[in-house]
Formats: C-alpha cells, structure tokens, sequence
C-alpha cells in the first residue's frame, strides 16, 4: 500500500544509482527526494519531514551508519533502509543495532527495495499515528481543572474515592464527579487508559 503523503529520501554520493532509484520508486508512485551526501541531507532536514530513509553505508564524507546515528540524536524517527555495495556483517550488525527496518545490497533486488520500503513507510505511518495521539493527548491533559488535575494524579495511583475525598477535603460524591468529568474530557472509559495519558502530564 502507497503512503501518498509519505516521501522517501535517498541518500547516495552516486548520481546514477540516485538517478535510478528515484525513477524506480516515481513510476510505482512513490514520493521522492533525492541527496548527493550525508551532510546535505543534515542541512536541510527539519523535523516536520515524515516518511523514510534510504541511505548508502559508504558516502565520502560521513558516511551512512554515521548519518543513522545523527539522526537519532537529533531526534529523527524515520525508519531506515540501509543500502550497501561492499555488505560484511559487522556492517550490517551495526545498522540493525541502530533500529534499521532492513540492509540491502547493492545490486538491489527490485522486489527486497519495495518490501523493504513499505515495510519502513508502515512504520512511518504508525509512528506518525501516534506522534498525532499523545499530541492529541497532551491538548486534552490542557483542559482539565486543577482539581480534575489533583483527583487524576490520586486516580492513577490506585487511590479510591473514599481515600481521595478526605485527602482533598472535599465529598465523595464530588470525587466521583471530579472523576466522571476528567475521564469524559480524556476520552477514556477505565482506569488503564488512563493512567497510559496521564504519563504524559508533564505536571506529574
């Protein structure tokens, strides 16, 4: 299945296998964006870009495991393909150990790229669906009260309402409904889903 608002970026110092990938991958429909090096795809990387990563081991320059690694210390969470001319395993080890989706070498086989590229947008597209869920999540966390706030943090830390309405001064009854309320406005229904959004409380 095509990812139409996902692109794929290739990374190769080598203009006919650039060339060549972004012709083969345009007529199956995919999306492209082509670079000569590491470093030119480090400066115009923004952290907005969704979709996959295509990216030649050896590049003059900095080479691909390295380009992998800067990635993920930028905090870039495009999964990644690993393509090779010269494949060992220690290579490939330190691609895999770097969380790449697959390690292909070079002659690609057309059939290994494309599974091994939906394989990554697949991954991009779940990271993306739940990138939007704890954006989501936080906005919500905004609407609450601050007592909703102080009833949710007593909630999540298995406190019942008998406990929770002495320890705030204030009913049971108005526990409940402080309750009944902060899960309506999450969006939850059981305690569990709960306490999952509430880690995202950056009050805690």
């Amino acid at each position: 299945m095509l990812q139409h608002d996902l692109t794929v970026f290739i990374v190769d110092d080598d203009p006919a296998v650039r060339d060549a990938l972004g012709l083969l991958l345009g007529v199956r429909g995919y999306r492209t964006a082509v670079f000569g090096s590491a470093e030119a795809f480090l400066q115009a990387w923004q952290p907005a870009w969704s979709g996959a990563l295509l990216i030649d081991i050896r590049m003059s320059g900095m080479d691909g495991l390295s380009l992998q690694r800067e990635l993920i210390a930028r905090g870039c969470v495009m999964p990644v393909v690993i393509m090779s001319g010269h494949g060992d395993v220690s290579t490939a080890r330190a691609a895999f150990k770097a969380d790449a989706v697959d390690f292909l070498e070079k002659p690609l086989d057309d059939a290994k790229l494309i599974g091994a590229i939906d394989e990554a947008l697949s991954r991009a597209r779940t990271n993306q669906s739940e990138q939007q869920r704890r954006s989501r999540s936080v906005s919500l966390l905004s609407e609450l009260t601050p007592r909703e706030r102080e009833v949710m943090q007593l909630v999540v830390v298995g406190r019942h309402n008998r406990d929770i309405g002495p320890e705030l001064g204030i009913s049971v009854r108005t526990v409940e409904v402080h309750k009944a309320r902060l899960m309506s406005k999450l969006g939850v229904d059981n305690v569990a889903d709960l306490v999952r959004i509430s880690m995202l409380d950056q009050g805690d």
